[in-house]
């Protein structure tokens, strides 16, 4: 039965069946390159000589612009996924506004066919690219989102196929392309905004709160209570640079320490909850607290190395300077959702927090970048806890006993993990 009164050569079950697969496939929460590979392998089985295809979509990332899933009919099984960095600068601006799929965004237009075997014209890259790997026909398609569907970036679905078939495509093969294309970009644009919502999620909430949220605890008031290593720093004398050099300077600056502060957290297991401004709170739990001590530890170390190459590249460019002041404490927290029906937050609260803000605040007094509490220490195997050094013992606001605070040694690296 041919479909809305045109012929074509694949019939209406094998076209119901891949649509319904690909449907299916979307729904369940196939991957794009599942997608992609499963669904081009079925429309070769159905009858169109495809050796080649292309579907690139935009995203919302803080490092990449988007995503392109390349399938090759001698790798089947499998596709190439590229991740590919911004497009509206430099080499890569030029290269995309010369590229097919510009065109078609510009011109309005749906697709564009190059029959490379007839003599067509190879008027873009891509088509030339086409013809040197030996392909003879070309169909370049976008399908543009409605303006209440633009995320970011993501406005429409760019797709290309081609063939190696010495006739290239046939006309019913051009209009099975056109019609099932929108089943497998509905699908993959279902799979890029559920991988694109966990992504904003670890952004912006951490990684363990943002997978938190997205298996869905998000209730007001759900906590659970967690032991927990307790990091808390912040920039020492921020308050006067801030006051003191041009303000286009403050964002690259934050930038730059919490690069070192964050990739120090993560790099060693932990998860950073929040940025406040030059002030970065962070947890690092597991089952054996002494090894969650030893990576805080580590993760000091390393950001201690971090600030000093920094500051040596910021000085070398005349740019200013400051230094990373922490505070490690254990206790235990609760450990989930707090705020308004509209407004919440994923974080930790309990008095350990409020300790190991004291201590961090007591770093600027005693002049030590790193303080930790006794209770870590006390955490901690004896061959490093000899290596921590006391600095007294003091009244911190807000906690009812003195503390007895520790500094690392000045060459103080771990030994073990």
């Amino acid at each position: 039965m041919p479909l809305c009164g045109e012929s074509f050569d694949m019939d209406q079950i094998a076209f119901n069946e891949l649509a319904g697969w690909v449907t299916e496939a979307g729904l369940i929460g196939r991957t794009e390159s599942e997608l992609m590979a499963g669904f081009c392998r079925r429309v070769i089985d159905a009858g169109v000589p495809l050796a080649r295809a292309l579907v690139i979509l935009d995203t919302l990332h803080p490092i990449h612009e988007g995503s392109a899933f390349l399938w090759r009919s001698d790798r089947p099984e499998t596709t190439e996924v590229v991740e590919y960095g911004r497009t509206n600068e430099g080499e890569a601006a030029e290269n995309w506004r010369r590229s097919v799929f510009f065109h078609l965004l510009q011109s309005g237009e749906k697709m564009l066919r190059r029959r490379l075997v007839a003599g067509d014209p190879v008027d873009f890259l891509s088509f030339k690219q086409a013809r040197d790997e030996g392909m003879t026909d070309y169909i370049a398609l976008i399908h543009r989102f409605a303006a209440e569907g633009v995320i970011g970036e993501m406005d429409c679905v760019y797709s290309s196929w081609a063939t190696d078939a010495a006739d290239g495509f046939d006309d019913a093969d051009v209009l099975v392309v056109e019609r099932l294309a929108p089943f497998l970009k509905l699908a993959i644009k279902s799979a890029a905004l559920a991988r694109m919502a966990g992504t904003l999620a670890e952004t912006y909430l951490g990684r363990d709160p943002g997978r938190r949220v997205m298996q869905g605890r998000i209730t007001r008031g759900v906590a659970e209570k967690i032991g927990a290593v307790l990091w808390y720093s912040d920039l020492h004398g921020y308050t006067h640079i801030s006051d003191t050099v041009a303000p286009e300077q403050i964002i690259p600056l934050l930038n730059d320490y919490a690069e070192v502060v964050v990739s120090a957290v993560h790099g060693h297991g932990g998860d950073v909850l929040k940025l406040i401004g030059d002030g970065t709170l962070a947890i690092f739990t597991g089952d054996n607290r002494e090894q969650s001590c030893l990576a805080a530890l580590s993760a000091a170390m390393r950001a201690r190395k971090g600030v000093a190459k920094l500051n040596a590249r910021r000085v070398k460019d005349g740019l200013p300077t400051s230094e990373v002041y922490l505070a490690l404490h254990v206790g235990d927290v609760f450990y989930g959702n707090v705020g308004s029906k509209e407004r919440l937050d994923f974080t930790v609260i309990g008095p350990a927090v409020n300790e190991v803000s004291r201590i961090l605040a007591m770093s600027r007094s005693v002049e030590r970048d790193v303080l930790v509490s006794a209770q870590f220490a006390e955490a901690l195997d004896p061959e490093t806890r000899r290596r921590l050094v006391s600095v007294g013992r003091y009244a911190l606001r807000g906690v009812t006993q003195p503390q007895e605070l520790l500094t690392p040694e000045p060459d103080f690296e771990i030994r073990r993990l």
